[in-house]
Order: structure tokens, then sequence, then C-alpha cells
């Protein structure tokens, strides 16, 4: 009985591992902001609501998701005006195993002059020295404010409170190896959404958005269009309007999977180039310093990329000295660095313990390749 069971294990690994050389944009998980008894934001005249312009955008996406990729599993978070808890909707999609999460919203403000979209990924401000929790705190406290409409939120969301900026301190990106990927679809999305029904491109910026922490895979948050703006919502009242929308984002997703199906490594969307991986290879705590092989490559174990550079001391990295790999607009730290793979290999399960989303990695040159 233990040889067929070590026989099965065996073979669901193989599976693994074959699956994992074939990595394909199965899943997509498309989440229309608000619903049911939380409206989301309202227009002055009180005649348009939020939850109303999130479920049609999300729905038209879907459906051109589907004709255009019919390999591709696609699944809303909700189809119909339905309430849908934030960790509700994270729970969706780490159970769907997605490759992929978007959110659509609309957004707000009491003054009418701000128009126009953005495209928000999990963490902290990619630009130095701003205050996390100054940018876009507004929106960041009105879409994470829906908690307080959950019976007993604190339960699941523990000792989070969304008007209290201390709260966000968990939400530090430190640990999540999806941040590369988020980025890049953020960039797809603003590249495709300008020119469109919405005008003005208000960039893409990382924010502490619940649902973002929430998921375990690639996610992004969009906010399309000013509903508090007249030119804004007069675009998201035309049903034409909103399904040019849709099609934009059906294009970056289009673009953004034909990227994740040919590497993780591809190149970036918007044609920059990279930096050069750092001549200095540094120490970590338990992996004396390691030269690349023959061909120039080495093994590592990548413990998170963030878009600001790091110092080497930081409180983060828990001891280790990290090998710094700068790439397009963010940077890889990666330790328990080999001339080998199996040399890498042996200290994941150590730092899985301390950082349990990292994983192998293949350096070569400035091109960071996951392996496992």
């Amino acid at each position: 009985m233990k040889r067929t069971i070590s026989i099965f294990v065996a073979l669901l690994l193989c599976v693994a591992l074959h699956a994992g050389n074939g990595l394909r944009l199965s899943t997509v998980v498309i989440d229309p902001g608000h619903g049911g008894k939380d409206s989301g934001a309202v227009s002055t005249d009180k005649k348009s609501m939020e939850k109303t312009f999130t479920l049609e955008i999300a729905k038209a996406l879907a459906d051109k998701i589907r004709a255009a990729y019919p390999d591709v599993k696609v699944i809303l978070t909700r189809s119909d005006d339905r309430y849908v808890t934030l960790d509700g909707r994270a729970d969706i999609a780490n159970k769907a195993d997605a490759n992929l999460f978007i959110s659509v919203h609309i957004n707000s403000i009491t003054n009418a002059s701000p128009n126009g979209f953005s495209v928000h990924v999990l963490g902290q401000s990619s630009v130095k020295n701003r205050d996390l929790y100054a940018n876009n705190m507004d929106i960041v406290r009105r879409e994470n404010s829906v908690i307080l409409l959950e019976d007993d939120y604190s339960t699941t969301y523990g000792d989070f409170d969304p008007n209290d900026p201390e709260s966000y301190i968990f939400m530090n990106l430190m640990q999540n190896a999806n941040l590369e990927q988020s980025v890049r679809f953020a960039q797809l999305a603003e590249k495709h959404l300008k020119g469109g029904p919405i005008k003005n491109d208000r960039g893409v910026s990382q924010d502490p958005f619940l649902v973002l922490w929430r998921t375990a895979m690639p996610a992004v948050l969009l906010e399309l269009g000013f509903i508090s703006n007249a030119n804004d919502l007069t675009a998201l009242r035309s049903a034409s309007e909103r399904d040019a929308l849709a099609e934009r984002l059906c294009r970056a997703f289009g673009e953004y999977k034909a990227i994740y199906d040919g590497s993780l490594s591809a190149p970036a969307p918007l044609g920059e180039s990279a930096p050069a991986v750092q001549q200095e290879q540094p120490k970590t705590a338990s992996q004396p310093e390691a030269s690349a092989g023959s061909d120039g490559v080495r093994y590592a174990v990548q413990i998170f990329a963030v878009a600001r550079k790091m110092d080497p001391k930081a409180r983060e990295f828990m001891g280790y000295t990290p090998l710094v790999v700068p790439g397009v607009r963010l940077y890889k730290y990666c330790i328990g660095v080999s001339d080998s793979a199996d040399g890498a290999r042996k200290h994941l399960p150590a730092i899985r313990k301390k950082y349990p989303d990292a994983y192998l990695v293949k350096i070569s040159g400035n091109t960071v390749t996951r392996i496992e």
C-alpha cells in the first residue's frame, strides 16, 4: 500500500514538474467591485452607482476574453447585483488557483475636478521618499472600508481598521512573489487604456488595497474614471464606451497572456531595457559567496521583488545578505546563491520557513527565470 502511494505521489510530482515547464495562463478571475447592499460610489445626481458600472464592464471583459481565448477559464466573483466580502472575492480567486486577478472599480471624490483612470498593485510606493499611507489614501480607505459592512468583520480581518494607517503596516509586500507580474499587467492595462473613453491617465501605483493583499496570484485593481466627474460619468453612462473600456482591457490581457505563456522572464511589455546585474556577489547568512558557473549562470532563491532599492542590512532580510538583481522597475532579491541548481535548492526549505513565497531561480546575465 505504501509503495502504491509513493508511486502515485511520484507520478503527481512528475505531472506538476511537466506542467511547470509549460507555464500557461489558464484561469483569470475578474472582480466587479462592490454589489448588493454595497453600492460603492454614487453620482452626485444619485442616478448612477459604482456597483452597476463595475459589473457591466467586468461582464463585458469576461465575454471578450472567453471569445478570444477559449482555452482560458474566466471566473467572475459576482455575475449579478449581490454583496461579496473582500475576503470572499480573494477566496474565489485562490480556490480557483487563478493566474491573474483583476478587480474593477470606479473612483470618486468630493471635488468634481479630478478625472481619469488609474491602475494599482499591492505594495509600497515606488516613488522615493513618498509616504505610502498618504499616497492615494482616500481611495484606499474608501475601497477597504467595505469590510465594515460585513458581519463580525473583526473575526475575519483581525485588528485591521481601514481608517487607521498603522493597520496597513502588515500589508508590506516583502514576501509577495507576484509583484513583478502584477506590475507587468498593470503597465499593459495602462498602455491600452490610454486614448480610450476615460481620457486622463493617472498612472500605475502601489497601494495597500486589502483585496489585493488577500490574493495569492498577480493582481491589479483598476479605477476606471471618476463617477464624481461630469466628463468621466458621461463616458461611463454610455454602453458603447463601457464596452470600449472592456475591449481595451481584453487587449491588455491578450498581450499579457502571450508574455506569461512564453516565459516568466519575458522582456518588459513597454520596450524598456533592464539594467545589468550588479557586479559583486553578496553573501547570505546561510550560504558562502558563490561565483557564477563556467557558463556565467548562477542559481538562487528569490524571496521578493520590489520597486525600490533596499538597504542589504534591512530587517526584512532577517540576517541574510541578498544578491540584488535590478530589472525593469523592480529589484529582485535573492539569497542561497550557488553555481548549481542543487546547491541553491538545498537552502529552499529553510528559506521558505521565513519567506513562504520564495522560489528557485536561474540567474543569467540580467535575466532571472523561475525554475520551480
